[in-house]
């Protein structure tokens, strides 16, 4: 190789060296804006900051041993959320709010939320219809036979929350067709009509897209992360008689459950 080449090939080295250098610092402060945000989040959602704004940046930054670079990230974040807001004149404030809803008890969504506000279903379908062989399978009914289908679109103070898509074996769930499904939950009337209590569910929680329809129902972004719930729920005799699958506002409902290690 000439001499002449070699200057040329160290300072390539060696600025490479930097870019490479650069992209690690600016990869390590978004792993820290983003624990931060996790850290912030947790306090917005269970209200430590209802009486006013979020502390200013250079508190953050001291209180959390972060640059102030973090914490403009970390705000970033929470912002694209749609949980803060900057106000000028004011500072970052709370925008946004999430309700709990547990994971630890068998209830429904008003009785989950009853201390939050007031919870009313539009009921968009209902009737009977033939199950899918996944409905019929779980339900343990014949493939084929008919079952009652129900489309609500639940709010909360009017606001929407989730949309359910729920399935009852007829046999119960013609009785629900002349009940005040706006304002109980399918729960209530369940054990109503069976004279008897429920007994336990099986659930999944995971994310998924909103459909065009879901995401105009909830007046969410078309494309937007929800939470979806899949809860297949059972008498207190082990009978399947509600399989449901609810998609939340992920922007509106926080999960929360307490677990033991046995």
């Amino acid at each position: 190789m000439p001499p002449t080449d070699r200057p040329r090939d160290h300072a390539g080295q060696g600025a490479a060296t930097t870019v490479a250098a650069h992209r690690t610092r600016r990869r390590l402060r978004a792993d820290r804006a983003r624990q931060l945000a996790d850290l912030l989040r947790h306090q917005i959602l269970t209200g430590a900051f209802q009486n006013g704004p979020l502390p200013h940046e250079s508190t953050l930054a001291t209180d959390y041993r972060a640059s102030r670079n973090t914490v403009r990230q970390a705000l970033d974040l929470l912002r694209a959320e749609g949980l803060v807001e900057r106000l000028p004149g004011v500072g970052t404030v709370v925008v946004a709010r999430k309700y709990p809803h547990g994971l630890d008890r068998l209830m429904g969504l008003a009785e989950t939320l009853r201390e939050h506000g007031r919870v009313t279903n539009e009921v968009r379908t209902m009737g009977p219809a033939p199950a899918p062989a996944p409905v019929a399978d779980r339900l343990h009914v014949p493939a084929g036979a008919d079952v009652l289908y129900i489309e609500r679109l639940r709010r909360l103070n009017g606001l929407p929350l989730s949309l359910d898509l729920t399935y009852i074996p007829l046999d119960i769930g013609t009785a629900l067709l002349g009940a005040d499904l706006e304002n109980t939950d399918v729960f209530r009337l369940l054990e109503a009509i069976t004279g008897r209590p429920l007994g336990h569910a099986e659930i999944t929680l995971e994310a998924v897209t909103a459909d065009a329809h879901s995401a105009a129902v909830l007046q969410a972004p078309r494309g937007a992360a929800v939470l979806m719930l899949e809860r297949l729920t059972h008498l207190a005799d082990g009978r399947p008689v509600d399989l449901e699958f609810i998609r939340f506002r992920g922007d509106r409902i926080t999960m929360s459950g307490l677990l033991h290690r046995s």
